[in-house]
C-alpha cells in the first residue's frame, strides 16, 4: 500500500484518538464526575467520527453519531458515567476499531446491538444516578436555552486539497439546531481561471441552537488552523435584523481587507488560538518504522567504515587525522541522534494493559488495580513493540494465580482490592521492568510437587526455594488446579522467558508467602548499537559491553601464579572471583607476560575476565549470530572491525552466571575435602 495512502494515514491517526478515547473511558470509570475527561473522550469520538466521513469511513461515521448522541447526555449531565456505561463504551471502541481496520468483516447487527446497549444503559444511568437533569453550567456567552449566533465561515483556498469536506461539517451544524448559511459568489474567478481544487467561497449565516458555544467550535475542531470562524451573540434586540454582508473572509480573500466587515465575539476568539498554540507544541511527523530500520542499518554501516577510516589513518599526515577525527565525532553525533529517534516512552506500553485488567477484573469477578511508575522511562521502539507479548502473560498469571479472590484476601487482613504494579528504571545502559502483585506468593512446595510430577527434578532433590521458582518458566510447566480460560496449560511463561533472553535480557523472580511475587526483566536499551571494549585474547578479539565495565587492572605475575586452582582476586579487600578467556575459550598459546583483568558487573554481581591486551573503546554494531550459533550462550552476537575481522561481542549475564556456577562448584568441592 502507498504511504500515501489517505485510508492508511487515517487508520494511524484513528488508532491514536482511540487509544485516547479508551484512557479517557478507564478514568473516567474511577472519576465519574470529571468534566475534563468527558471532554477528552467526546473529542476523541468527535474527530474520529469527522475524519472518517473525510475518507470515505462512512460505517464508522454513522456508527460514531449514534454512539456520540448517547454520550453527549453525560456530557450535558443529564446522566451519569456508571460501571455498567463505561463497559457497553469500551466494547463500542472495539467496534469503531473493528470497522476501521477490516470493514468488511464487521457485523451491522453487532453495532446495532452495542447502540441499543448503550442507549438502554444511558437511560437508565439518567433515571436512576440523576432522578433531575443536571443543568450544565454555561459558560460566558454560552445561554442554556435557545440563542441564536450569526455567523461568518471561510477556508484557507487549499481545504479542498487537503482532503476536508465542508459539506459534512455543514451537516453538522444543521444538526445542532436551526442553520440558515448563505454563500458569497464574488471571489469566484472567470472559468478559464478557475481551479476546481481551490476554495473560492465564503458564508455567512444564522444558526439557532440550545448547545454552549464549544460545541460550535467542535464541528470544526480540526480544520481551525485552515480556517476563519467569526461567531458573535445576537441580542433580542437585534433578532429580526438581516444580515446585511458577510462577517468573515479568509486571508486570501480581498474581502479581508474589509475592517468594517469582521467582527468576532470574545467566546469564540478565545478558544481558537488556545487550540491552536496547542496543535503546534505537539506538532510530530509520522515516519514509517521500515524507514528509522534502514536508517539504523546506514548508521551501523558508516560506523564500521568510520572505524575502518581510523585505522587507516593511524601514522599518517596530521591533516588527515584530524579530518578522521572529525568524522569520527559526527559519526557519534548521528548515532547518538538516531538513537534517540527510536527512543519512545515505555508508557506507550502500559496504556494498553490497563484495558487488559479492566477485563481481566471482569472475567475473574476480582478487584484489581493497575498502578504504574517509570511511564516516561525510555527504550527502543523495536523493544517495546517486543515486550506487549511477555508483559501480557505475567500480567494475565499475576491476576489469576497471583492475586487472591475477594473473600481470601478480606479473610487474610488485606485490602479487597488486588493491586498490581509495573515499574520501569533506568539501571545504567539496562531498563529494570518489574510487575509486582500483592497477592499469595509464589508455592514452593506447590512448585517442586509438580516439577517431580513432570520429572523436570529428581524426587527429594536438595533445591531451595530460590531455586524452584524459575521452574515455572520450564516448557509445558503450570500449578494451576485446572484449565480456565486465562491459563492452565503451561504455555506463556517458558513463552516469556524466551523472548526475554532472545532480547539479551534475564529474568530475576522475588516472591514472599502471602506478601506477593515480584518478576523482573533486565533489558539493554537497544539492540543496535552499543559502545563496546575491545580486547584480545591469543590471537582472536572480542568485544565487551562498556557499559558492563568496572575498572581495568593488571593481573601481575605474583596474583597470577598465587591464583591457579582458587580463581579469586583481591581488589581492594573483596573477593571477586574471575574467568580466564583462554581457558573458557579453549585458546591455545602462550599468555602475554602482563595479563589484563576486566572487571565486569550485572546488577550485585562482579566477575573479573582476564584478557592478554585491551585495545580501547569500540562503536559496535551489533550482527546477529547465525541459526547454527543458536545454543552457544556466551555470546550475544557479532560485530565487524575497521579492518574486516569479525569479533564476537560477549554476553556478560551468561558470563556471570557461567562464573557463579564455577565458584559454587569450587565451594562445595572444598566442603566435600573438608569433610573428607
Amino acid at each position: 500500500m502507498s504511504e500515501l495512502d489517505p485510508a492508511e494515514i487515517f487508520r494511524q491517526e484513528a488508532s491514536e484518538l482511540m487509544e485516547q478515547l479508551e484512557t479517557s473511558l478507564l478514568d473516567l470509570e474511577q472519576s465519574p464526575q470529571n468534566q475534563a475527561l468527558i471532554d477528552s473522550a467526546f473529542r476523541a469520538l468527535h474527530t474520529i467520527k469527522g475524519s472518517g466521513a473525510m475518507f470515505g469511513f462512512d460505517r464508522v461515521a454513522a456508527f460514531i453519531h449514534g454512539f456520540e448522541t448517547a454520550f453527549d447526555q453525560i456530557r450535558k449531565g443529564r446522566t451519569q458515567a456508571t460501571h455498567e456505561l463505561i463497559k457497553v463504551a469500551l466494547d463500542a471502541k472495539d467496534h469503531i476499531r473493528h470497522l476501521i481496520e477490516a470493514p468488511d468483516q464487521a457485523d451491522a447487527a453487532t453495532g446495532n446491538r452495542i447502540l441499543a446497549a448503550l442507549d438502554l444503559v444511558t437511560n437508565a444511568a439518567g433515571h436512576h444516578g440523576a432522578p433531575q437533569p443536571v443543568t450544565e453550567p454555561a459558560p460566558s456567552g454560552a445561554p442554556s436555552a435557545n440563542a441564536k449566533w450569526r455567523l461568518g465561515i471561510a477556508f484557507d483556498s487549499d481545504i479542498l486539497v487537503n482532503g476536508s469536506n465542508p459539506l459534512l461539517m455543514f451537516d453538522e451544524l444543521r444538526d445542532l439546531g436551526q442553520c440558515d448559511l448563505v454563500a458569497e459568489w464574488e471571489n469566484i474567478p472567470p472559468l478559464e481561471d478557475l481551479n476546481p481544487q481551490q476554495m473560492y467561497l465564503t458564508w455567512h449565516g444564522q444558526l439557532t441552537m440550545p448547545h454552549p458555544i464549544e460545541v460550535l467550535q467542535d464541528v470544526f475542531m480540526f480544520v481551525l488552523d485552515d480556517m476563519r470562524l467569526d461567531v458573535e451573540r445576537i441580542a433580542a434586540s437585534d433578532e429580526d435584523a438581516a444580515i446585511q454582508t458577510p462577517v468573515l473572509a479568509a486571508p486570501d480573500h480581498p474581502a479581508l481587507n474589509k475592517p468594517e466587515t469582521q467582527t468576532e465575539a470574545p467566546q469564540a476568539s478565545e478558544a481558537a488560538p488556545a487550540l491552536r498554540a496547542a496543535a503546534k507544541e505537539t506538532a510530530t511527523i509520522r515516519v514509517p518504522a521500515e524507514r528509522l530500520d534502514e536508517m539504523m542499518d546506514r548508521v551501523g554501516e558508516l560506523v564500521i567504515a568510520q572505524a575502518r577510516l581510523t585505522q587507516l589513518v593511524t601514522g599518517k599526515d596530521e591533516a588527515i587525522k584530524s579530518v578522521a577525527e572529525d568524522i569520527a565525532r559526527l559519526t557519534s553525533g548521528l548515532r547518538e541522534a538516531v538513537m534517540g529517534i527510536r527512543m519512545v516512552p515505555i508508557g506507550s506500553l502500559f496504556v494498553r494493559f490497563r484495558r487488559l485488567l479492566h477485563d481481566l477484573s471482569q472475567d475473574l469477578h476480582k478487584e484489581i488495580r493497575l498502578v504504574t511508575v517509570g511511564d516516561d522511562t525510555e527504550m527502543d521502539k523495536t523493544m517495546i513493540e517486543r515486550l506487549a507479548d511477555p508483559l501480557v502473560h505475567v500480567i494475565r498469571n499475576s491476576a489469576d494465580h497471583g492475586l487472591e479472590d475477594t473473600a481470601a484476601r478480606v479473610a487474610a487482613g488485606k485490602s479487597a482490592t488486588g493491586q498490581i504494579t509495573i515499574v520501569a528504571r533506568h539501571a545504567g545502559a539496562e531498563v529494570l521492568l518489574s510487575i509486582s502483585d500483592d497477592g499469595r506468593g509464589l508455592d514452593a512446595r506447590r512448585i517442586r510437587q509438580k516439577a517431580e510430577e513432570s520429572g523436570l527434578i529428581q524426587p527429594g532433590a536438595a533445591l531451595s526455594d530460590s531455586e524452584l521458582y524459575p521452574l515455572i518458566f520450564a516448557p509445558g510447566f503450570s500449578t494451576a488446579k485446572e484449565v480456565s480460560a486465562l491459563s492452565g496449560r503451561g504455555v506463556g511463561m517458558d513463552v516469556v522467558k524466551k523472548t526475554i533472553e532472545a532480547m539479551r535480557g534475564t529474568v530475576d523472580i522475588a516472591t514472599t508467602p502471602n506478601k506477593g511475587t515480584t518478576i523482573t526483566f533486565h533489558l539493554p536499551l537497544t539492540l543496535a548499537i552499543i559502545e563496546g571494549l575491545l580486547v584480545r585474547v591469543a590471537d582472536s578479539r572480542y568485544v565487551i559491553p562498556l557499559t558492563a565495565v568496572e575498572e581495568c587492572v593488571e593481573l601481575s605475575e605474583t596474583e597470577n601464579t598465587r591464583s591457579q586452582g582458587r580463581s579469586f582476586l583481591n581488589i581492594r579487600g573483596d573477593l571477586i572471583p574471575f574467568l580466564r578467556l583462554r581457558e573458557l575459550f579453549s585458546e591455545t598459546g602462550t599468555p602475554d607476560v602482563y595479563q589484563k583483568v576486566v572487571i565486569v558487573s550485572t546488577g550485585e554481581s562482579r566477575v573479573g575476565l582476564v584478557v592478554d591486551q585491551i585495545i580501547g573503546s569500540h562503536q559496535t554494531v551489533i550482527k546477529s549470530l547465525s541459526k547454527l550459533h543458536a545454543d552457544v550462550n556466551t555470546f550475544s552476537g557479532a560485530t565487524i572491525l575497521g579492518d574486516g575481522a569479525v569479533a564476537l561481542i560477549l554476553d556478560i549475564i551468561q558470563i556471570v552466571a557461567l562464573a557463579q556456577t564455577i565458584e559454587t562448584r569450587h565451594k562445595a568441592a572444598q566442603l566435600e575435602l573438608a569433610s573428607c
